[in-house]
């Protein structure tokens, strides 16, 4: 299926029924994220930037969870970074990053945006945008991590996406469409992902400048200006990642997080959740020592003392600890703070990370882990190598979605508040328009 022909036709009711679902799932996903990173400093911060430096003028939407008016490549900006900002958005592997955080807020606003000029848009209609928006942008990653030679912020391909799924809802035609994504990807945020990596700032994964870059490159070819051909979309030698769009679903190999904190964090909380469950005697004050194994990127991420929000989200041995010593990992243990706790900490000191040569060798198509943990009375226990909770393999029930989405949601909302989004996305695709769910999220 060409480009511009599943962008123009796609319809939402038309796709598979998992797919379906997974992109209802992906869609709360996201807003759960947003909602528990309302009020952290990184989304009080560019919200205000945004509010101050892109007034509202021709074009005008609301900041998400905000309620202030702005122009919508200003709406991107702070929906992407605020989305970026608690690390529990969903991902892919073979892109080595993540759609949903971009293209959500940017189509939040393009579509707030039709809304303040008068044109709604059915439920339905938005979710076929979501689904472009998705698989376009993540095949756009595939193509980049298949021809880039460094490892990019998911920034870089997610404002492809922005550009498809925003055309659909704008209505525009295949020469705009191509000379926006030529524009987009030109535009495009290359960030070095690992330098984050190794020194973690509010900048994240550049899911704010992707979502902005999409937004502009829409708004500036249907002002006439001109693009490149995007290479990750038109070139030969990447036929192969577009060359069955609309017959195999990309998002369909997403995984999601149940811990706002990296991925590649994530199974060796997956390993030490079971091992807590099988073996009670796993309590803060009887622990010796922790020794976590596992793949070279998760080594590098240590982070036994942050000394902020991003470093404890782009850590490893801070979340752990906080899991162990309060049972959960939400935006609580990793914001705010949570940051100084000395129940943590204590914990934090006695782990140690080391790399793993045989998960190494497996990763990126797998990543995995193994723990040790020294109790003081003289067990030593060990996991097996664990996959993360939440890949396709090991997937993450409706009801699990449901206490997650509360468990991020609830540090800002109460349980109504909260109730009436999960309602507005359940019913959103026999939706007429978008305002109930509009209502839950352009509103303090």
């Amino acid at each position: 299926m060409l480009l511009y022909n599943f962008v123009k036709t796609l319809q939402f009711n038309d796709v598979p029924q998992q797919t379906q679902d997974l992109i209802k799932t992906s869609l709360l996903d996201i807003i759960g994220v947003l909602a528990g990173a309302k009020n952290n400093q990184t989304s009080i911060n560019i919200c205000n930037y945004a509010a101050e430096h892109y007034s509202a003028l021709n074009l005008s939407c609301r900041l998400l969870f905000d309620g202030r008016k702005v122009n919508p490549m200003g709406a991107a900006w702070a929906g992407g970074f605020s989305a970026d900002s608690l690390d529990a958005h969903e991902g892919h592997f073979t892109s080595k990053g993540h759609a949903g955080a971009t293209v959500i807020p940017a189509l939040l606003a393009i579509a707030d945006a039709c809304r303040d000029q008068g044109r709604d848009i059915s439920g339905e209609e938005f979710l076929s945008a979501v689904t472009i928006a998705y698989e376009t942008g993540l095949r756009a990653g595939v193509a980049l991590m298949d021809t880039a030679a460094e490892y990019h912020a998911s920034g870089a391909f997610s404002g492809l996406g922005v550009v498809c799924g925003g055309a659909r809802l704008l209505g525009l035609d295949e020469e705009i469409l191509m000379h926006a994504l030529g524009i987009a990807e030109y535009f495009g945020p290359r960030c070095p992902m690992m330098r984050l990596v190794d020194f973690p700032s509010m900048l994240r994964d550049a899911h704010g400048a992707g979502a902005y870059a999409g937004v502009n490159a829409l708004l500036m070819a249907q002002a006439g200006i001109t693009g490149a051909p995007a290479e990750t979309v038109e070139s030969q030698k990447i036929a192969h990642c577009w060359d069955d769009l609309g017959q195999r679903w990309e998002i369909d190999a997403q995984y999601f997080k149940p811990w706002p904190v990296c991925r590649w964090a994530q199974p060796s909380l997956t390993a030490v959740t079971a091992m807590m469950a099988e073996h009670p005697t796993i309590a803060p004050l009887n622990i010796e020592s922790i020794r976590v194994e596992t793949f070279h990127e998760s080594m590098r991420l240590q982070g036994h003392f942050p000394a902020n929000a991003d470093e404890a989200q782009y850590g490893l041995a801070f979340p752990l600890a906080a899991l162990i010593s309060r049972g959960q990992v939400g935006p609580n243990e990793v914001t705010g703070d949570a940051i100084e706790a000395e129940d943590i900490l204590q914990i934090s000191r006695l782990i140690t990370i080391t790399e793993a040569q045989d998960l190494s060798a497996r990763f990126p198509e797998e990543i995995l882990s193994r723990v040790t943990i020294q109790l003081k009375e003289g067990t030593c226990l060990t996991s097996p190598i664990t996959q993360a909770k939440g890949d396709p393999e090991t997937p993450m029930t409706q009801t699990e979605f449901r206490a997650k989405f509360r468990l991020l949601a609830n540090v800002n909302f109460d349980a109504q508040r909260i109730s009436d989004i999960i309602q507005a996305v359940d019913n959103l695709d026999v939706a007429s328009d978008c305002h109930e769910l509009f209502n839950q999220l352009m509103n303090i």
